[in-house]
């Protein structure tokens, strides 16, 4: 049984959801002016991104406070993951 996290606006949110989330809002061109990581700027993909956010903790902490700035100013609060 997965431990709830009430006070953890991401938990349940996968990377790749933030990602795709990030990217169908913004696109490549805004997330790279943004967040300055070559995965952003040089042939773009979610794959390409995943596998740098995962090992790199502060881009990964710079994406994930983009993705919550942007549910906060759309008055939505603390986002869902799309596919559950």
């Amino acid at each position: 049984m997965p431990q709830e996290q009430p006070n953890n606006p991401l938990h349940g949110i996968t990377l790749q959801a933030i990602v795709e989330d990030l990217v169908a809002r913004r696109g490549w061109a805004d997330l790279a002016s943004r967040i300055k990581i070559r995965c952003f700027v040089f042939e773009p993909s979610v794959k390409s991104s995943l596998t740098f956010l995962r090992k790199t903790d502060w881009a990964r902490q710079k994406v994930e406070e983009l993705y919550l700035a942007d549910h906060r100013a759309d008055g939505g609060g603390a986002p869902r993951d799309p596919g559950r």
